[in-house]
């Protein structure tokens, strides 16, 4: 039976400044500080907000949207890109409405290769989602992260989050099972020449061990449980609910 372990809202961050943006450096070599967590009381309001369906609610003790926005630097009257927010909109219900009520201005991008929508050099805050996977298996990384840095204006913000394989993993692997390595979005990002502003565990999840008979979508949300080939227990599949969502990657990167 995999071990159960819960995963604190406020979990300590690794915040890594820009001399320590190398790909290479070790979680070790990183400053143990918490973010530093500014009183914002319209995204408080947006995330508190019951126009939110219950469902996302629910998963706010899996991706802690205020402590993650608050790392990652959202600020009000942001110009905000979201980059293929789905259906769901998960995030969206968020900055939408936080957008709207601090005066800034929120644009929603499936596919970065038609445009970004907006002006070359003026987006606060860019958010890649849980996304990278679909871009890595689908070759288009290296030009999608051009497009961020082409959009940011200098000072700006793109924001990752994304399921973490483990490292020393081939991308070619673990993009096809919803990971990635967190050393691979992290030189992708410095090719485009982006800088590794800080780094975060708010989203690490240690009883997540990668290795699921339906990739991520195994876990919680999508809670896959069967296939041609093969069908979970009952048994099994209550093991890997109690996994909760997946260990995850938090990343801050700055254009200059």
């Amino acid at each position: 039976m995999r071990p159960v372990v819960l995963i604190a809202a406020a979990l300590a961050a690794l915040v890594a400044t820009p001399a320590l943006a190398q790909a290479h450096a070790p979680r070790s070599a990183l400053s143990t500080a918490m973010p530093e967590l500014q009183e914002d009381s319209a995204l408080q309001a947006a995330i508190a907000s019951t126009t939110r369906p219950e469902g996302d609610r629910a998963r706010d003790v899996f991706r802690h949207p205020y402590e993650s926005l608050t790392f990652w630097g959202l600020t009000p009257g942001a110009t905000i890109v979201e980059l293929a927010p789905g259906r769901a909109g998960w995030w969206r219900h968020i900055l939408e409405p936080y957008a709207a009520a601090t005066g800034g201005r929120y644009v929603a991008v499936d596919n970065p290769a038609e445009g970004m929508g907006v002006e070359d050099g003026s987006a606060d805050f860019i958010l890649a989602a849980r996304m990278i996977h679909n871009w890595a298996r689908g070759g288009v990384v290296d030009a999608n992260f051009a497009l961020f840095a082409k959009a940011l204006k200098s000072g700006g913000v793109l924001a990752v989050e994304q399921h973490r394989s483990a490292e020393g993993l081939n991308v070619a692997d673990t993009a096809s099972t919803g990971y990635v390595p967190e050393s691979y979005v992290i030189q992708a990002a410095q090719r485009a020449g982006l800088v590794l502003d800080a780094r975060s565990e708010l989203n690490a999840n240690p009883a997540d061990d990668h290795d699921h008979p339906f990739g991520v979508w195994t876990l919680k949300p999508t809670r896959t449980s069967a296939n041609d080939d093969r069908t979970l227990t009952p048994a099994e599949r209550a093991e890997y609910d109690a996994i909760g969502e997946s260990d995850g990657m938090t990343l801050r990167f700055r254009k200059p």
